[in-house]
């Protein structure tokens, strides 16, 4: 048994045979990490209800505090933020952004916009992980960024600039969470200004939630489909004076597919069909391979079917939730390509190596292409210990592999502590 703050350095689960119960989720990361940030810029304190508790949200609030954000925890996941009403007031600080390649890129723009010296960096892992298109989508708008050691990589240098409108451009086929970065914050420029994204905009739910933040902030993003998106002139943010994180929609996917697997039924609560999350497609993606899924305002509930399905997968909104679908597919009736996957490279580790190596042990034969992966189940089903990669995901997706009838130890859980500390208890508790 763990606990979200002990962990041993293996984990050996037992094979599973069934699945049933409610799960509460925790709250989204990526709704709390955009939210904190929002919330220090505006003007008025935020009280955020359902916060999540855990390495990233961590990293930001650390962050939030050194740059002069007196935030307030009042217990049982609520916390009350001062907002600056503007750029940071503190203007020299040293940020260690642990592997919240979130925090990196939405508090480097923001950064770059607010006028002080500040160096962000993260652990080695964050120090590969690509930050270039935003630094060089924010150079036209007078920011002053350098790089510490590689050029487009972290550590980050930022001086104060002489920043003013201009006309953006970013590319959106590598991480949107540049774009995201980006729009978060253009409205400190209190000025008219336009971003155009070069090629396809990947991860478009993403965006969607910090277009949908933003205007709960009470800034209205206009746009052009994905193409163009406008920042009009005299925007700020002003606190909405409370707000609630949903449940994690990317955590969901794990407890969806064990009542798939396991015979559920299992439901979990905190995000439903209502939710601003894309990861809620991944329970349409379910019902579409044969598991029968029923949904309400804020709950998801899923039971085995007469079977899953294969077949070719375009993953291209649900990037995260797709590494679960690479489990699923162990225990189809036909291999499963999942396409438009190709940003898995860039993650806590090289997702798309790393899944296919750890399918393998298992039994099933993976192939790997520069965006996709084809998963064959296995004929004969093999016990692993399961490498984890300092990747959260990997272990709370492979955990899943259970229900394959053999036994499988994750190496190092603890990695669940980025965004899901109480992962493998809340498991443990729906699972026999």
């Amino acid at each position: 048994m763990t606990t979200a703050d002990t962990f041993p350095p293996q984990l050996a689960l037992a094979p599973a045979t069934h699945a049933l119960g409610v799960v509460p989720l925790p709250g989204s990361k990526s709704i709390s990490n955009r939210t904190l940030l929002l919330a220090a810029l505006a003007s008025g304190t935020t009280t955020l209800t359902g916060l999540l508790e855990s390495d990233d949200t961590r990293v930001m609030l650390d962050a939030l505090r050194k740059l002069g954000v007196a935030w307030r925890d009042l217990g049982d996941h609520r916390y009350e933020v001062p907002g600056a009403g503007g750029p940071f007031a503190v203007k020299e600080a040293d940020l260690f952004l642990g592997l919240s390649g979130l925090s990196m890129r939405t508090l480097a723009a923001a950064l770059a916009l607010s006028g002080g010296h500040y160096r962000a960096d993260g652990v080695p892992r964050m120090r590969e992980r690509p930050i270039g298109d935003l630094v060089e989508a924010l150079r036209p708008l007078g920011a002053d960024i350098q790089y510490e050691l590689a050029a487009g990589f972290p550590p980050l240098l930022i001086g104060p600039g002489k920043v003013a409108a201009a006309p953006v451009r970013i590319r959106g086929d590598v991480s949107s969470q540049f774009l995201t970065g980006l729009l978060q914050a253009l409205p400190l420029l209190r000025a008219d200004t336009t971003v155009t994204v070069d090629g396809e905009l990947i991860s478009r739910p993403y965006v969607e939630i910090t277009l949908n933040l933003m205007q709960r902030f009470g800034v209205t993003v206009g746009r052009d489909e994905w193409r163009e998106f406008h920042v009009p002139a005299g925007a700020g943010y002003r606190s909405p004076g409370a707000i609630a994180v949903e449940g994690d929609a990317s955590g969901a996917s794990y407890f969806l597919a064990a009542g798939a697997l396991g015979g559920g039924p299992v439901r979990v609560t905190g995000v439903g069909r209502e939710s601003i999350q894309g990861d809620v497609a991944f329970a349409d993606e379910l019902a579409r391979r044969g598991a029968e899924v029923r949904f309400g305002p804020d709950w998801i509930e899923t039971c085995a079917g007469s079977g899953l399905r294969g077949g070719t997968i375009d993953c291209i909104a649900i990037p995260d939730a797709a590494m679960t679908l690479a489990i699923v597919a162990l225990f189809a009736d036909a291999p499963t390509t999942l396409i438009n996957i190709g940003s898995w490279r860039v993650k806590e580790t090289d997702r798309l190596a790393a899944m296919a190596t750890e399918l393998r042990k298992l039994g099933a034969t993976a192939e790997e292409g520069a965006d996709w992966l084809r998963v064959s189940p296995p004929a004969r089903w093999t016990s692993a210990t399961i490498d984890t990669y300092d990747d959260h995901r990997m272990a709370m997706c492979f955990s899943l592999a259970a229900f394959g009838g053999v036994p499988v130890t994750i190496a190092d859980p603890g990695c669940v502590r980025k965004t899901y500390p109480d992962y493998f208890g809340a498991l443990r508790r729906i699972v026999s």
